[in-house]
Parts: structure tokens; C-alpha cells; sequence
């Protein structure tokens, strides 16, 4: 990936590019980091002139710390995850594409939001939890259901939604007339029936859970 589309990708998804004297190094140990963190600190501000910010530098476990928006697990194995707060963010972001005041069907929401999920996919994708994205695929779809219960409004107009979408008549007068808020709603039975996983394919909403083109 050449620099220049590196840094509107970075831009695009809010993930803040490191300076260039910015770096993460790995190395065994406690004992070890100090000792390189040390001697790099000597070699920059001694040979090169540079000057370091010590409230950005320290030794940590790569759980801890996070690098382009990745950091790592830990245990014998590490694998690449998402940092949270570039999850945070993620989610901040999707909750301002479907906000229920924005005055969008679904089709609509759906087009604007796979527009920026395939982009965050593009860079995030390449992490090896692959859970943590399934999770954020269920998690966007729960909110696209409470979306839509909340644009069929009433208690009638839901109740018919209901049955044209293939929900039986005692499941859907009990969903519709029920007091909980849509959020709750969205993760119903009835609603999961109305408004199944195909249903946002079929709109062509994105999936961050996807696997990545070889």
C-alpha cells in the first residue's frame, strides 16, 4: 500500500498516524525494554538531536499499548487485535449513521453505512480476532432492527409490519403491543424473524466479519 492512500485511509477512519519518530519495538522482557528503551532514547537525542516525549514512551506489555489502531492479546500466543479505543471509535461512528432522528429508511442507512464499513474493514480486517468482528456484524444489525421499529411507529403498524414479514399473528400482537424500548425490541424473536440476516444482505449492508480477499 503506497504512503499517500495509507494516510486517507488512516484520515477516513479516525485512526491517528504515529510521527515518524514514533515506533513500537518488542523485545522478552521487562528488564530487556528498559534496557532498549534506554539506549534508544540516548541514540536520538545524543547522535540525532532529537527530542523524546517521555509521556509517550514507556515499557509495557503489547496488551497495553497500541499502534495504528492495533494492539495485541496476551498469553504464549499474542495475536494482532483492535484497539479499544479504536472500537470506540468504531462504534461512536456507527451510531451517528444510524441514528434514528436522521430521517433514513433503511435502504438508505444501509448504503451510507456499508460505505464507511468497508473501508474500516479494508484496514481492520487484518486482525486475528475474528470473534470481536462478529460481534460488531450482530451488533450493527440489532441496531438497523431498532431503527426500523422505531420508523413503524404505532402499535398497528407494527403489528402488521410483523405479519407481512412472515411472523406468526399471538408472537406479533404480543411484540407489538409490548412497553420495552426498541433496543431491547431489536434483539426479539419476532424482530429476528421480520428482519433476518439476509434481509440486510439483501440491502446490501457491508460485513466487517467477512473474510478478505487472498
Amino acid at each position: 500500500m503506497s504512503g499517500d492512500v495509507h494516510v486517507r485511509i488512516c484520515e477516513r477512519l479516525g485512526v491517528k498516524l504515529p510521527r515518524a519518530t514514533r515506533r513500537n519495538i518488542y523485545v522478552r522482557s521487562q528488564r530487556a525494554g528498559e534496557r532498549v528503551l534506554a539506549g534508544v532514547e540516548r541514540f536520538l537525542e545524543k547522535r540525532l538531536k532529537l527530542k523524546i516525549n517521555k509521556a509517550k514512551s514507556a515499557v509495557a506489555k503489547p496488551s497495553v499499548r497500541k499502534f495504528l489502531g492495533f494492539s495485541f492479546t496476551g498469553g504464549q500466543e499474542p495475536r494482532r487485535r483492535i484497539a479499544p479505543q479504536a472500537l470506540a471509535r468504531f462504534k461512536a461512528k456507527v451510531r451517528e449513521l444510524t441514528r434514528r432522528t436522521r430521517g433514513r429508511c433503511l435502504v438508505q442507512i444501509a448504503k451510507e453505512l456499508s460505505t464507511y464499513l468497508i473501508g474500516w474493514h479494508g484496514y481492520f480486517g487484518f486482525c486475528q480476532t475474528p470473534s470481536v468482528l462478529r460481534v460488531l456484524d450482530q451488533w450493527i444489525r440489532r441496531r438497523l432492527r431498532a431503527v426500523a421499529w422505531k420508523q413503524w411507529k404505532y402499535g398497528p403498524a407494527r403489528f402488521a409490519e410483523l405479519r407481512r414479514r412472515g411472523v406468526g399473528r399471538d408472537l406479533a400482537a404480543q411484540t407489538a403491543g409490548s412497553p420495552r424500548g426498541p433496543w431491547r425490541l431489536a434483539n426479539s424473536p419476532a424482530l429476528t424473524i421480520a428482519l433476518p440476516n439476509g434481509f440486510f444482505a439483501s440491502l446490501g449492508l457491508a460485513s466487517v466479519a467477512a473474510r478478505r480477499p487472498a
